[in-house]
């Protein structure tokens, strides 16, 4: 089970299709040991490229949760009940991939990866991982779209099954949908800005 919202966050809780860029970045950062109020921590890693092949899309699903608080002025086991909707995504498999120029964050965010300092969650704290969030090779030399590309066998990473994939990949020239996901603050703060990402549509055969 996985959830990736990036518009709600009031009663009813969404979830994107495939991992936004906050949700990645804040996995990893609890792998770093990167406190959500640090934003001298977190702003290297907002500003890789990201993309992420679509595997396996998963089955939305969606269930909803209570909760009560107590009713201001009113006598001592007076309740307020809450109801909340949320989404999520079951078995779904997606492999990202982070690119940039700095070599050294990489190499320290594919060992932490490995070695986590805090639990991981995907997207919601009670959605652990059911696998290893890492793959083999963790870092390449190569571009976003061939290190993803499931042509490239030695990244073939989750092991997708021959056919068609989802790619979608960060525009670095503004060009494609647009994403309000890009962590602009620390996650303390909340603050969200814009990112455009392409997504196409890859076919392979073993």
């Amino acid at each position: 089970m996985q959830s990736w919202g990036t518009r709600s966050r009031f009663s009813e809780r969404d979830t994107d299709i495939e991992p936004s860029k906050s949700g990645v970045l804040g996995l990893l950062c609890a792998a770093m040991g990167i406190d959500r109020a640090d934003w001298l921590g977190l702003q290297p890693l907002a500003e890789l490229q990201m993309g992420v092949r679509v595997d396996q899309p998963g089955i939305l699903r969606h269930d909803y949760q209570t909760a009560q608080e107590p009713i201001p002025g009113k006598p001592r086991y007076s309740w307020a009940t809450s109801v909340t909707t949320r989404y999520y995504l079951a078995d779904a498999v997606f492999l990202v991939g982070l690119a940039g120029e700095d070599r050294d964050l990489l190499d320290r965010a594919d060992r932490a990866l490995r070695n986590p300092v805090w639990p991981l969650y995907l997207g919601r704290k009670a959605l652990v991982p059911s696998r290893p969030v890492f793959v083999d090779p963790g870092v390449v030399d190569a571009d976003l779209e061939e290190a993803l590309s499931p042509a490239a066998h030695r990244y073939l990473g989750t092991g997708c099954a021959p056919g068609t994939v989802r790619v979608v990949i960060e525009s670095r020239d503004r060009h494609g949908s647009l994403r309000m996901d890009q962590p602009i603050a620390s996650f303390a703060e909340r603050k969200y800005g814009a990112r455009y990402v392409e997504t196409t549509a890859w076919t392979w055969e073993a």
